[in-house]
């Protein structure tokens, strides 16, 4: 059912649950007329924009009470309303409606929203229809202009919900939508939300990113034009423990990135990409976010710089030995990849020790045993030969595998 205008905050257009009124008589939501005012700086009334020296808010005690009371008589429809499945069809004209008020009215969250439950339907028939009728580039002209008003609320809020419109189209190279969101003034925006956006709106540009990735998107110019404070953005969203998808969707973007370029990953390094994967390590027990971190590390450790951050964190052997022989055939594929590099390139006698005290040369002596030969088993044996007569000089080296370092012996 419709909520009567009056009861919408003309700053969100969702209904007040909190209604003050402000010095132009107005009233509005009172997280949102504060943050306008106190964390924007605003100094005007967000719908008539008219110049206001008095900061005061009133709480709107009648206001709120018809909303109570309207929400109370339209209880038992709006839980019928909720219980009903099918989603009623939406015609054509409805769209260009949809589309001809977000384009026209100064606030579009309301709309945008309407517009993001259309598309969540996710028929391939709405999705283009709405691609045909210049949605993408009515979306996109909101996205950009945070470029220009980047501290409006009213702007920020809108971007956001035309990113989560928009991360539910499909995107491919031969697209429109892909064209639209690739140019510099939308990645430009996009970069801006995933630093500062909310929580929603960084995981709508995530999702959109990581598509982009999947369509071959070529990250140079984002990498110039943002340099560490992008890969700050994605460590950022890679550590985040609360929304897994975040988190995974920015480590296959990040995943992609680095594999594309040596300049993307001195950026990393020089973001703190080295430390912060380390320290995530040990938490992950899923094979899939365990191998795309891995994953990370080895691109990491193909630059001297990431074989030195690597080296100098204290608990980097320990998490890597870790995850070998413990989590997948895959993860363990990726370790030895990792040690044979610091090991061939960059063997200092702490790292060799500490990869004895760890259990890296134990369980790198039982892929030895693995029967068949394999690229991984060719690189543990090298290892050996390199690193294995001062291994076996150590106090702490198991007397029971000095025999298996001899039959390595024997094979050089």
């Amino acid at each position: 059912m419709d909520v009567p205008p009056d009861f919408l905050c003309p700053i969100s257009m969702e209904l007040m649950k909190d209604p003050v009124t402000i010095a132009t008589g107005l009233s509005y939501e009172r997280k949102n007329i504060e943050k306008w005012f106190f964390t924007y700086k605003k100094k005007t009334c967000p719908a008539t924009m008219q110049s206001i020296k008095n900061f005061d808010v009133t709480p709107n005690h009648n206001l709120k009470r018809l909303i109570v009371e309207w929400q109370n008589q339209n209880k038992a429809s709006q839980s019928c309303s909720s219980s009903s499945s099918p989603s009623p069809s939406v015609k054509h004209d409805d769209m260009l409606s949809l589309l001809k008020t977000i384009e026209s009215s100064p606030f579009k969250v309301s709309s945008l929203k309407k517009l993001r439950s259309i598309i969540e339907i996710g028929d391939e028939i709405i999705n283009t229809d709405f691609i045909l009728s210049s949605g993408v580039e009515v979306l996109v002209q909101i996205i950009v202009q945070i470029l220009y008003e980047s501290h409006d609320f009213v702007t920020f809020r809108a971007c956001e919900e035309a990113l989560g419109v928009l991360q539910q189209l499909p995107l491919s190279e031969e697209e429109r939508t892909f064209e639209l969101l690739s140019k510099q003034e939308s990645i430009k925006s996009m970069a801006i939300m995933l630093q500062r956006g909310s929580a929603e709106g960084r995981l709508y540009t995530i999702t959109i990113f990581q598509k982009m990735s999947k369509s071959n998107y070529d990250w140079n110019f984002v990498i110039q034009d943002q340099g560490i404070d992008f890969f700050k953005s994605l460590l950022e969203l890679v550590s985040d423990e609360i929304c897994t998808k975040a988190s995974s969707r920015a480590l296959d973007v990040l995943i992609d990135i680095l594999g594309g370029s040596k300049k993307s990953r001195l950026k990393a390094i020089e973001a703190g990409a080295v430390c912060v994967l380390i320290e995530l390590l040990p938490d992950s027990n899923q094979s899939s976010k365990c191998e795309k971190v891995l994953v990370l590390l080895k691109l990491l450790c193909e630059c001297a710089e990431g074989r030195q951050a690597l080296v100098e964190h204290g608990m980097a052997i320990a998490a890597i030995s870790k995850k070998m022989l413990h989590v997948s055939n895959t993860t363990t594929k990726i370790a030895v990849k990792i040690l044979w590099l610091i090991c061939s390139l960059h063997p200092t006698e702490r790292v060799l020790e500490e990869m004895l005290v760890y259990g890296s040369v134990k369980k790198l002596l039982a892929l030895l045993h693995i029967d068949g030969r394999s690229s991984t088993k060719d690189k543990v044996l090298k290892m050996f030969k390199l690193h294995g007569n001062l291994w076996k000089r150590y106090p702490c080296f198991p007397c029971e595998l000095k025999e298996y370092l001899a039959l390595v012996d024997d094979s050089r």
